[in-house]
């Protein structure tokens, strides 16, 4: 059974317009303020529609400082066919800077390995930018590490569309 730390708790409709928010704070976060095309109606149909292939989960903010979620991890599976199962893909994790320091993000990614575990997945995956050393470090004290020798690769826009 899994153990959930006391704020850490599964997405629900209400909480889709915040995490969107977050979603937009994080992409300043990571300099690229414009480029967030998703809408709360398109993360809701994602997350509750028929067969969602997409997760959440958040972290409530501490009592008394109201309403309010502090950070969110969302994530899907993807495959491994050398280990013949599912794994966790960590498409963004994001904690509010006011709330960072406090447990949050390690939650978050503790919540996923016990997901993992208790499923018999064997790994949780994301990508970091190379810039964001604070990241990385945090990343590093709880024992992950780079895949040195892969890249990660995108096949996007007018490259994508020429292959229709």
């Amino acid at each position: 059974m899994m153990r959930m730390h006391p704020r850490i708790r599964e997405a629900t409709p209400d909480d889709v317009a915040e995490i969107v928010d977050l979603v937009i704070e994080l992409a300043v976060y990571e300099r690229e303020p414009d480029a967030v095309k998703l809408t709360p109606e398109t993360l809701h149909g994602q997350l509750f529609g028929e067969n969602p292939a997409l997760f959440a989960h958040v972290a409530d903010a501490e009592e008394g400082s109201g309403r309010r979620i502090d950070g969110f991890s969302l994530w899907f599976l993807n495959y491994s066919t050398w280990e013949g199962t599912h794994g966790i893909y960590l498409e963004d994790l994001y904690v509010r800077q006011d709330a960072r320091g406090s447990g949050l993000g390690k939650a978050l990614l503790v919540n996923l390995a016990e997901i993992a575990t208790e499923r018999g997945y064997q790994r949780v995956e994301w990508s970091v930018l190379q810039w964001n050393e604070p990241s990385i470090a945090f990343y590093r004290s709880l024992g992950a590490f780079p895949m040195d020798g892969w890249d990660t690769m995108r096949l996007t826009g007018d490259a994508l569309e020429a292959h229709r």
